[in-house]
């Protein structure tokens, strides 16, 4: 006998089409290089500043956080903006695309919360 629901759920990607697919594939891979999430965690909550920034995500190198804020800014994620004082000071923050992107990216740290068994386990 078999079961009464032999088919998963139906969501929105069921139709979604090849070009679609592309475009989820390409802002998840922008997202899904290590140290990003926490890089737009730490904006969302207030960061403006690299040091702030650095502060923010334990683990990372300078240069690395130099690299994730240039990949974030080309994909439209993050903005710099250089204030012309001595010294030059550079602000970070979201743009409006990168905070929309942390309210989507919600879901998948719940997600993650509840399902991920090596959560504590180290990288």
């Amino acid at each position: 006998m078999t079961s009464p629901r032999t088919t998963p759920p139906r969501t929105r990607w069921d139709h979604s089409n090849e070009a679609e697919c592309r475009r989820a594939s390409r802002a998840l891979e922008v997202v899904g290089q290590r140290w990003a999430p926490g890089v737009l965690l730490a904006l969302a909550r207030g960061a403006e500043r690299f040091t702030e920034i650095a502060a923010s995500v334990t683990g990372i190198s300078a240069r690395m956080l130099t690299v994730r804020l240039k990949q974030l800014q080309d994909a439209g994620l993050v903005e710099r903006t250089v204030v012309p004082t001595t010294p030059v000071s550079v602000r970070y923050r979201l743009s409006p695309r990168g905070a929309d992107l942390v309210v989507a990216l919600q879901p998948i740290a719940d997600y993650v919360k509840r399902w991920d068994d090596d959560a504590d386990a180290p990288d």
